[in-house]
């Protein structure tokens, strides 16, 4: 009796390890080519760089309580070896940095606690934390890269490094140039040679994809920072004229719990459309609970990086946990109000309001 035919058997098994190696091959091509970059690959400065299009990542899925909480812990233990101040938060409190004017504009550094009160869509909230030291922060340094920027980027590189020079020697900051596209030219550092370097990286073309740009930054900053204080300082020279966000997408995603406040220097003076541009600009920093400003010559933006620099120096944080449970979900208005004996009108700068737990809803917070 002749022995079994095994060749068939071979061949047919040889054929399906064939077609499961080339399916998982596509998967993986697949899921490398969905894969989100916040920044483009930084190259070196030419006329035809080839570099990629940049994409924003999407948001970000929301974790537990309990592994926000242990990610928290964790971080406070290794910037607390590094003796960096900690600012402790629950992972149920919201965070508000706000910086206080009187009738004067003059920065109100002593003030406690009862001078403040926290309202949450219109109602009282209870304080739980509050705090009036200078506090680290994460920043991001996002500089107009577009061809109008050429003569101008000197000057304000300069005042970028004076406002690093002026801030907390512990602040973590980054870099990102931007024109039609952005490229993190420096991830977070407090190394002043490696900031410097980083914008020297000068590529002064195209167009401004400002609302990309900050978007993008934003999205570093909430899934890199160790620290919970968090600001984007922005400077442009024109309108955004080649972003795939839109100013309203840009503000919802700035707009997250716990996200930066924007500080801005528009230098429009030679803008086509410097009413549209300008009012960008105040609606970004306003609604985080930054400043925008309109310097009327170049000179003007080195005097105005100190100043950004000593406001976010002289903030209070004030926490409190809401009485809606963030589970809810949905914008919160937020507004802070302060008194005190021997002041006169005071005001409080804040961000308006956030969205719980991080998620922004369509259409919500007009």
């Amino acid at each position: 009796m002749p022995g079994r035919d095994t060749t068939r058997q071979r061949n047919r098994a040889a054929k399906i390890l064939l077609v499961l190696s080339l399916g998982i091959g596509l998967s993986l091509q697949i899921a490398l080519i969905a894969l989100p970059q916040a920044f483009a690959t930084p190259a070196a400065p030419s006329q035809d760089s080839g570099k990629p299009a940049a994409q924003v990542p999407p948001q970000a899925s929301s974790k537990s309580s309990d592994a926000e909480q242990r990610k928290l812990d964790e971080q406070e233990k290794k910037l607390e070896e590094q003796g960096v101040f900690v600012l402790k938060k629950d992972v149920d409190e919201v965070m508000l940095h706000a910086s206080v004017i009187d009738d004067k504009q003059h920065i109100v550094t002593n003030l406690d606690r009862s001078a403040f009160t926290v309202f949450e869509d219109g109602k009282p909230q209870t304080i739980i934390s509050f705090h009036h030291v200078d506090i680290p922060v994460a920043m991001g340094i996002v500089i107009d890269n577009s061809g109008s920027m050429r003569e101008k980027r000197a000057k304000v590189n300069q005042a970028a490094l004076n406002l690093v020079r002026s801030s907390n020697p512990q602040d973590e900051v980054f870099v990102v140039n931007f024109n039609d596209e952005q490229y993190l030219d420096q991830d977070f550092t407090n190394d002043l040679r490696k900031l410097k370097e980083a914008l020297e990286k000068i590529d002064a073309r195209g167009g401004t994809a400002l609302y990309d740009a900050v978007v993008a930054s934003a999205d570093h900053l909430k899934q890199n920072a160790r620290l919970e204080k968090k600001v984007i300082f922005v400077v442009t020279d024109g309108e955004d004229n080649a972003s795939s966000e839109t100013l309203e997408e840009a503000v919802k995603r700035l707009s997250q719990e716990n996200g930066p406040s924007v500080y801005a220097i528009g230098i429009l003076g030679d803008e086509e459309h410097p009413k549209r541009a300008k009012k960008a600009l105040q609606i970004l920093a306003d609604r985080t609970g930054g400043i925008a400003f309109f310097p009327k010559t170049l000179d003007e933006v080195d005097a105005i990086s100190r100043t950004i620099a000593s406001d976010i120096r002289n903030q209070y944080a004030i926490g409190y946990k809401p009485t809606t449970p963030r589970g809810a979900g949905g914008f919160r208005q937020v507004k802070v109000e302060a008194k005190a004996k021997g002041h006169g009108k005071l005001m409080v700068r804040t961000k308006s309001g956030y969205y719980a737990g991080g998620q922004p809803v369509a259409g919500a917070g007009k």
